[in-house]
């Protein structure tokens, strides 16, 4: 039996993703969280074995706790869900241990095919997202996106500034010193080519970063 727990900030995402299952007999919804914090929580207290998790929750990313979850529960598989398109998280979130991505705007179409193919052992991507990969493969393993190159922390504290936290805040919220946070700053710099906050904030607008 795949018992699920469902990620989103959204009641009526959560919902709706019930409905789309609700008739699937090897597939029940055992926990559900609204924010990141909140999925180890459950993880802890249910039996859940499946993990269906949107990308972008309050409290902590989707992506942090994803990578929590790789760590703490290597075994539970992810199933990203996210109203961004595939080049904007999906590389990374694969990268990062997600067995599957899914776009918000196909779940009701595409969820269970997802989650039973998942469950079988293997990764589950889209057709669009095939084509990126492809697309990749082809450019040499050089990314469609700039921000790929950056380290999963860097990639962490870029999204975090581009949404108006401020540098000590980052550290507070990330367990890390000022300084540090500082020197991912920069290297974000260095290898985006930024010159300045605008630049950060105007690039990850252009991407649906932020």
């Amino acid at each position: 039996m795949i018992k699920l727990l469902i990620a989103d900030d959204y009641v009526l995402i959560r919902e709706g993703l019930k409905k789309v299952l609700k008739d699937e007999p090897n597939i029940t919804v055992v926990a559900e969280a609204q924010n990141g914090a909140e999925v180890l929580n459950k993880l802890k207290k249910s039996q859940a074995n499946f993990v269906v998790l949107d990308i972008n929750m309050p409290v902590k990313s989707g992506l942090d706790v994803l990578l929590d979850m790789k760590r703490l529960y290597p075994n539970i598989p992810v199933l990203i869900l996210s109203m961004y398109p595939e080049k904007t998280f999906a590389l990374r979130s694969l990268k990062a241990g997600a067995s599957g991505y899914l776009s918000k705007e196909s779940a009701g179409e595409e969820l269970v095919v997802a989650i039973q193919k998942i469950w079988s052992g293997s990764k589950y991507i889209s057709a669009s997202l095939a084509e990126l990969l492809a697309e990749t493969v082809v450019n040499n393993g050089k990314p469609e996106v700039a921000h790929e190159v950056l380290s999963d922390r860097e990639f962490q504290i870029l999204c975090k500034i581009a949404e108006g936290e401020s540098l000590k805040s980052i550290a507070e919220n990330l367990s890390i010193t000022l300084s540090t946070v500082n020197t991912y700053r920069n290297r974000i710099f260095e290898k985006m080519k930024f010159t300045s906050n605008t630049d950060l904030i105007r690039y990850c607008l252009e991407n649906e970063l932020a």
